[in-house]
């Protein structure tokens, strides 16, 4: 699986469980009652949704934040001494 892919599916699983904990403090929290099939279903919804926008984001906004390649020198950070 393609990196790019399995990092939109993961930031999928993240957003639509986010949500179902979301919806578990509403309902510790208040007398609100929402259905498990609602539920799930907006999480479904919510899962598609994070996914997806992490897939279009990370092909315009992951160039930005790449770290270079090196030419296969290490570097140590400190300076020589003659």
């Amino acid at each position: 699986m393609r990196p790019r892919r399995k990092s939109a599916l993961l930031w999928g699983a993240v957003g639509a469980l986010a949500f179902l904990a979301g919806v578990q403090a509403l309902q510790l929290l208040t007398s609100a009652t929402v259905t498990l099939q609602v539920a799930l279903g907006v999480a479904a919804l919510v899962g598609v949704g994070a996914g997806g926008t992490a897939y279009w984001l990370e092909r315009r906004v992951g160039p930005a934040f790449e770290v270079p390649e090196t030419d296969g020198t290490e570097s140590t950070g400190k300076k020589e001494q003659p």
